[in-house]
């Protein structure tokens, strides 16, 4: 049996992604929004001030990925 390959290049930041996830998921959740808007900028200034040492490229990146992972658990009609 082969395992699956590992596609992703930082692993470190793979890392990071799941750490930053359980802090900004609730900026993703829609009956959060403020006025009506989404409160997902307030996730890229979490990531910052949590971790301060990332270039933002990478908090960029954290935010993108955990977007990406919000939307998946949490299609419309489930």
């Amino acid at each position: 049996m082969n395992p699956i390959p590992e596609r992703r290049k930082n692993l470190a930041l793979r890392e990071l992604v799941d750490q930053a996830y359980h802090l900004i998921e609730p900026f993703f959740d829609p009956s959060n929004a403020w006025n009506g808007q989404q409160l997902e900028h307030l996730a890229y200034r979490l990531v910052r001030e949590n971790l301060p040492q990332l270039p933002p490229a990478d908090v960029q990146a954290i935010v993108t990925a955990a977007t990406r992972i919000y939307r998946s658990r949490h299609k419309a009609g489930q």
